[in-house]
């Protein structure tokens, strides 16, 4: 049984050739497509999101540009993540549900410090975006983890 991960296509357009792909906390799939069967609290892990080449200029400027994200276009069955049920089958052992506070802290962390360094040659755009996207999409559910 393969249990690693697979490359999934653009959340956007479904395009499977992918060039860029962000990470973002398992309570942002609330604000994605078709997100309404997918139990938040039980995913494991980070959200990842994959973009063609076309859609990610767009995600860009849409992140950048005009201070938006782009969640509420991608399709959640597009994303890729794990659920703690999938774990449990393999491990064939029951787990508690997974407190994503202190993941969420960590990512918001790291994206307060990409911002902060914005300026740095050697930050790169795909870090902004991501930062931007994690920053705007915890703040757009209310939740505001400490940072320390």
């Amino acid at each position: 049984m393969y249990t690693g991960r697979t490359e999934q296509p653009c959340c956007l357009c479904d395009d499977p050739k992918t060039v860029a792909r962000i990470a973002v906390p398992p309570r942002a799939v609330l604000l994605m497509k078709n997100s309404g069967p997918i139990a938040w609290r039980d995913i494991v892990g980070d959200v990842t999101l994959h973009f063609c080449e076309s859609d990610w200029e767009l995600v860009s400027e849409l992140v950048l540009d005009l201070g938006t994200h782009p969640l509420s276009r991608c399709n959640v069955a597009r994303a890729d993540f794990s659920i703690r049920e999938d774990f449990e089958a393999l491990l064939n052992a029951t787990r508690d549900e997974p407190d994503q506070t202190e993941q969420e802290r960590k990512l918001l962390s790291e994206a307060r410090e990409v911002l902060d360094d914005a300026e740095n040659p050697l930050v790169e755009r795909r870090d902004l975006v991501e930062a931007h996207i994690v920053v705007r999409a915890l703040a757009e559910l209310g939740s505001h983890p400490r940072t320390s």
